[in-house]
């Protein structure tokens, strides 16, 4: 995270405002093109997972060439409408500043090759992720931004324009990474063994799957994506750069939580594969409420320090960055809640009416977006209009589920968003007193203010977010670790 957030600011420096927002929308159009992508890798990751959970070798190894042969054919179609339709949006909508087109064209093919190698590699890390097998990607993530530093310094000698260079030395990582996952996938892996299979009924399964899951990836690229290019369209690069920052913040927050959800999405699935719903339910409130407390203990001080913090950080940068960073952080607090019940849906195969509902709603975010851009809205209102529909999606979810699992809503949501709120009401409260009333700006404040919603979170997760049995259990952990 340390390495990501200085690679940030020093690329920031070098490109500029207006390439660092072309660098971030330009790879967007040719991800706009993979919602089928996204469907087939949730179906993917669900066949290999929970065949794996019932020990069932060889029909994972289908599953897995099955999937290798669709995704190459997608990654062909891909770069077929990227070549194609999305150059003719490339010229013809995006809002590119004069001189800056060509180095635009660039960035545009180099993503498109980067997108190709990614679409078939999404086997190989769905096996990884179902063999649980997580130290792997601890390894490779401390080598992958250690390149991404080395990029930055490369950039000072840069023997052709900085933007297209730096795409270049991105991509290269990038498929250097993906090459090294399947070599390591083909050597510990029995079931990643490349062999012909042409089983139709397991390809009109898995393309079945996938189908009711289109409206889901559909609405992921929608309120990413999508309204990055709105935001281009509207406002042009700029706006698409303090976007940018503000997602690149995200990230760095989230990764922490959604590392905690990678090790627990295969438990989940495997519980359902044994039958054991309640244990299944269980993990889900416990590790949605985790996964809100890890990632509220971060967020909190960087919501209140925002400023600061992009002032120290980056010295400059573009407007409304500060105000894009409060609410990506609020948005994705709330998707934090909802991913480990998504994971049930992906377990029980039934999707269908999930994606359609809660899929619709968050698809409405990009035409409000539009309609609130078209009446005079500022750029905040594409954010807020993500965060409506993502609450309204959030509701909509909750009562689809008890179509499939039976379970109570009531104790679900005390259990869940009760718990989360008042966690986070409650550790709010002095930390912001001393935001608001007691210091002015600065790095003492800073500091006393991480330490202070360190403590105020920690304690009150402790005594408000964790009922006695989970405490003490907790407790017993540390005392162990301790002795050892």
């Amino acid at each position: 995270m340390g390495v990501n957030l200085y690679t940030s600011r020093i690329v920031l420096q070098f490109l500029g405002f207006e390439d660092y927002g072309l660098y971030n929308v330009v790879g967007g159009i040719v991800t706009m093109f993979t919602f089928l992508n996204g469907a087939l890798s949730n179906a993917t990751s669900r066949y290999i997972t929970f065949e794996l959970g019932k020990k069932n070798f060889v029909q994972t190894n289908k599953i897995f060439n099955m999937a290798m042969s669709i995704h190459l054919v997608i990654a062909f179609l891909i770069v077929l409408l990227a070549e194609t339709i999305g150059l003719w949006f490339f010229y013809e909508k995006m809002t590119i500043p004069d001189g800056r087109v060509d180095a635009a064209f660039w960035v545009y093919q180099i993503s498109i090759l980067t997108c190709f190698f990614t679409l078939t590699q999404v086997p190989y890390n769905a096996t990884i992720i179902a063999y649980e097998d997580m130290k792997i990607y601890a390894y490779v993530g401390v080598v992958e931004v250690f390149l991404r530093l080395i990029v930055v310094y490369l950039l000072l000698i840069s023997p052709i324009d900085k933007l297209i260079f730096y795409a270049v030395l991105l991509c290269v990582i990038q498929i250097g990474v993906m090459l090294f996952y399947r070599f390591y996938c083909n050597r510990h892996f029995s079931v990643c063994k490349i062999q012909c299979c042409r089983d139709k009924e397991l390809f009109r399964e898995m393309f079945s799957y996938a189908s009711s899951d289109l409206i889901g990836s559909i609405s992921v690229l929608a309120q990413g994506q999508g309204l990055n290019i709105l935001l281009n369209m509207f406002f042009g690069p700029t706006i698409n750069a303090a976007r940018g920052i503000a997602y690149q913040v995200q990230g760095a927050i989230t990764q922490f939580s959604d590392n905690f959800m990678t090790a627990v999405r295969p438990q989940i699935i495997k519980s359902y594969a044994e039958g054991n719903i309640e244990g299944m339910m269980q993990l889900v409130k416990q590790s949605s409420c985790f996964s809100f407390y890890m990632m509220w203990m971060i967020s909190l001080p960087v919501c209140l320090e925002a400023h600061y913090l992009l002032s120290l950080w980056l010295g400059a940068f573009p407007e409304h960055t500060v105000s894009f960073l409060i609410l990506v952080i609020i948005l994705c607090l709330i998707q934090t809640i909802k991913t480990p019940r998504v994971t049930i849906f992906q377990a029980t195969g039934y999707i269908k009416w999930s994606n359609i509902i809660v899929g619709t709603i968050l698809c409405m975010a990009f035409p409000f977006a539009y309609v609130s851009l078209k009446l005079g809205g500022t750029p905040e209102s594409v954010f807020w209009m993500a965060n409506l529909t993502m609450l309204l999606s959030e509701l909509a979810s909750i009562l689809v589920l008890k179509r499939y699992i039976q379970y109570s809503i009531c104790d679900y949501i005390l259990s869940v968003h009760g718990r989360c709120l008042l966690v986070a009401s409650i550790s709010f409260i002095i930390p912001y007193l001393l935001y608001d009333k007691w210091m002015e700006e600065s790095f003492m404040r800073l500091f006393i203010t991480c330490v202070l919603t360190s403590f105020s979170v920690i304690i009150t997760c402790l005594y408000i977010g964790m009922n006695a049995n989970l405490r003490s259990k907790l407790w017993q952990i540390v005392k162990n670790r301790i002795e050892k």
